[in-house]
């Protein structure tokens, strides 16, 4: 540890393995840097990295009282980390984006795959005693009779369907570029289409519970908007609304209705050109297999895998803090004067 006199501890994981490998070397840097503001703002550096993804997470979250900052390095994957370790403790969470998506990074307009930009406001945040406030969805897996096995946090998007077979894909993949991965792993799956069947009941926006049977190809339950990479697949999500956005497939696309929606797949327009999809705004919702249709893939939760259905998925609001230096935090709020952050 650096610096015996600090009062303050920022904790550090990396993910040595972001960007096909180079997050090693990018750790590295990050640490260095990292320490050096330590000595000039007085707070102390503590690497929790672990030999693997389970073991970083068992090291923040054992440690956690030893802390007063966590900093993650890495993709959507190392938010999940980031988000599982701090949980609900209201100990702010430091983004180093550079993994492969980056998307709830992108979804708070943090720098994206800029490393010293975004240390800088790491840094100034700390200083600054600054962050914004954002909801998480949680997770709980549960056994045929409805009794929980386990829960855990999410911080953009639970996939269920063909978004999570597409994710693992990507994450298999070889391809250099975070985006070109998600796209090839979009059109090889696209090729290969299934009609997934779900059981549904939801307590929406109003409160009113709604059950029904779905068989739908995409299944998504989002808290931000970006998924696969910029993919806005859930453009009217807010990340401080309180509320979660459902987001499926009515039916199985023809040849012209998937070229609509690849060409606006980026730009914001995914579901306003399309009536492919369907949205409705959570407060909470239960999903399970309905036995009618293909059997739903793994769930993929920020991009890693969380096991299968049955789950109950609820929404905590501003549960998590996330290091942002003023300037960004007002930029925040300038943008979305409706919660799309609050400030921490």
């Amino acid at each position: 540890m650096d610096g015996d006199k600090a009062s303050i501890t920022v904790a550090v994981v990396a993910n040595p393995q972001s960007d096909k490998g180079s997050g090693a070397r990018i750790s590295r840097k990050v640490l260095e840097y990292i320490r050096g503001k330590g000595l000039k703002h007085h707070f102390a550096v503590r690497d929790l990295t672990g030999d693997s993804f389970e073991e970083s997470l068992s090291n923040a979250r054992t440690h956690r009282e030893d802390y007063d900052y966590l900093i993650v390095v890495g993709g959507d994957g190392m938010i999940a980390l980031g988000v599982n370790a701090v949980q609900l403790s209201g100990k702010p969470l430091g983004i180093v984006a550079i993994g492969s998506g980056n998307d709830f990074a992108r979804g708070l307009h943090l720098p994206v795959n800029r490393v010293h930009t975004a240390l800088e406001g790491i840094v100034a945040a700390i200083a600054e005693r600054s962050s914004m406030c954002v909801d998480l969805g949680r997770i709980t897996l549960v056994d045929d009779a409805g009794n929980e096995k386990e829960s855990r946090y999410y911080a953009g998007m639970l996939s269920c369907g063909i978004d999570a077979s597409v994710n693992l894909r990507a994450n298999r993949s070889h391809l250099p570029n975070g985006k070109v991965r998600y796209f090839v792993a979009l059109l090889v799956e696209l090729m290969h289409m299934k009609r997934y069947g779900y059981h549904m009941r939801a307590v929406l926006e109003d409160g009113t519970v709604e059950e029904r049977n779905m068989l739908s190809m995409l299944l998504t339950i989002a808290n931000s908007r970006h998924i696969g990479g910029g993919i806005e697949v859930s453009p009217y999500s807010k990340l401080s609304d309180g509320m979660l956005d459902l987001v499926w497939m009515n039916h199985v696309p023809n040849v012209k209705e998937c070229a609509v929606a690849i060409r606006n797949a980026y730009n914001g327009k995914l579901l306003l050109t399309s009536d492919v999809f369907g949205w409705k705004r959570v407060r909470s919702i239960e999903i399970s297999g309905s036995g009618v249709g293909a059997r739903p893939p793994e769930l993929m939760a920020d991009g890693e895998g969380v096991g299968s259905l049955p789950v109950r998925v609820e929404v905590e609001s501003n549960a998590l803090r996330v290091l942002a230096p003023p300037s960004a935090v007002q930029d925040a709020l300038r943008r979305d004067k409706d919660s799309q952050v609050n400030v921490g």
